[in-house]
């Protein structure tokens, strides 16, 4: 694709990243057939082809965002399956996020929206703060019937319907501590608890510090990290997601003496992705450049250090079957697609694929709360896809679709290592018994 970006736009690092992948974009159109929102949709702006040719004319003209490429951008899953289709290379991740921060700076959203965004930006990344939250949430949960499915409050019925049937009680393992390995210290991990997950199913986080020091690793939650950034970030919220994705990099370096962990352990999928990319975001950070760098380079999906350490006698301790759901952040974000599922395999779980597995579920951050109606055609799709595999219970890799599945499923929905845990010696999920 030919660009006509001034020197002077190219001296910012943001608009020059973003001439360099507009250029590698040949216009041929593969991503339309695997993208979500076109698929459902069927308009040309609510492909990625779409969406870079919008994304171009603002950011080559230097002007504010309109309404038009704010609603087209806005309907983005960032799923990022045009990538994994694109045969250029042509990194949309990096193009839609600057697009996003261009248009957070440049244009007046409606208040109501603004309201939203401003209330999903403060309450999410904070556990203590998305407790409170839910907690209100279930008791105003009887009231979303009487709304209706669509606009701001379609938006506000979106929240409740959300909010879980009961909320759990904080994990009794949370908070700063190191646990240590079982054994000869193979690793020195350090474990991200997350933001989100800690409050939707702390059972996560229990399962995976059991699986680590089970395998050799002493498992540390290090003072000062919390959540990974990813929210705010889609939001175009940089100033926000740079600050917490820098005291998450500070705590992580400081641990083990100063040395840092050997791996950083991530058990949600849309986390690591960002995580893995604080390299790029801190590439023009004189302070933090290298660290943030080694953070990118140390950081594993709990999938991928599993296998990297070796599950050993994993056993299935009953016949299963699992329809195996590949979140998109896993699949086309990280490519790791088959790394959780090889491990239920050879742990001796009957895995099966649903059809369109690389079709998102609508969860993606935020978006079935700012996309509601959009998130519900996809979570249907999703949904048909996984039972009509007839299985016994669903695994995913990442909380949003989790939490975005079992909404609608008829079976229960486990995050892989619940079962990893339970095959090597750990207590059955709870979603299970």
């Amino acid at each position: 694709m030919q660009t006509n970006f001034s020197l002077a736009q190219l001296a910012d690092s943001d608009v020059k990243e973003s001439e360099t992948i507009l250029r590698k974009c040949v216009h041929c159109g593969f991503c339309t057939a695997t993208c979500p929102t076109y698929v459902l949709l069927g308009d040309e702006l609510d492909s990625p082809r779409g969406r870079i040719y919008l994304i171009k004319d603002m950011l080559e003209k230097g002007r504010a965002a309109d309404e038009r490429t704010v609603k087209h951008v806005d309907r983005c899953l960032s799923c990022l399956s045009c990538m994994t289709t694109c045969p250029s290379g042509v990194h949309y991740m990096h193009l839609v996020d600057h697009a996003r921060a261009h248009i957070e700076r440049t244009y007046t959203r409606p208040l109501l929206d603004r309201l939203l965004r401003g209330v999903l930006a403060f309450v999410l990344p904070h556990p203590a703060r998305m407790r409170a939250a839910l907690i209100g949430a279930l008791l105003a949960k009887p009231l979303r019937h009487i709304l209706p499915a669509k606009g701001f409050l379609g938006r506000v019925r979106a929240l409740l319907e959300m909010a879980p049937s009961r909320i759990e009680p904080p994990s009794t393992i949370e908070g700063v501590r190191i646990f240590p390995a079982q054994g000869p210290t193979r690793k020195r991990v350090a474990l991200m608890q997350g933001c989100a997950q800690r409050v939707l199913a702390p059972s996560i986080n229990e399962a995976t510090i059991r699986l680590l020091t089970r395998l050799g690793c002493e498992v540390a939650v290090a003072e000062g990290s919390g959540c990974c950034g990813a929210l705010v970030h889609h939001m175009g919220k940089t100033e926000a997601s740079h600050a917490q994705a820098g005291a998450n990099i500070r705590a992580w370096m400081k641990l083990w003496g100063g040395a840092g962990p050997d791996a950083i352990a991530i058990n949600a999928s849309g986390c690591g992705t960002t995580v893995k990319d604080y390299g790029f975001m801190f590439r023009d950070d004189p302070e933090l450049k290298a660290f943030a760098e080694a953070v990118s380079r140390r950081t594993r999906d709990i999938g991928e250090l599993v296998t990297e350490l070796g599950l050993g006698g994993a056993r299935a301790p009953e016949k299963l079957t699992v329809a195996y759901h590949s979140a998109c952040s896993l699949q086309h974000g990280q490519k790791l697609g088959g790394v959780p599922r090889k491990l239920l395999v050879d742990s001796g779980f009957d895995v099966r694929d649903p059809a369109e597995g690389h079709l998102c579920c609508g969860s993606a951050g935020t978006y079935n709360l700012t996309q509601p109606e959009i998130a519900a055609q996809l979570r249907a799709r999703k949904v048909a896809n996984l039972q009509a595999l007839n299985p016994d219970l669903v695994a995913a890799g990442n909380i949003g679709c989790i939490a975005q599945i079992a909404a609608a499923a008829d079976v229960p929905v486990v995050h892989t290592v619940e079962l990893l845990d339970w095959a090597t010696g750990g207590p059955k999920p709870a979603a299970l018994a």
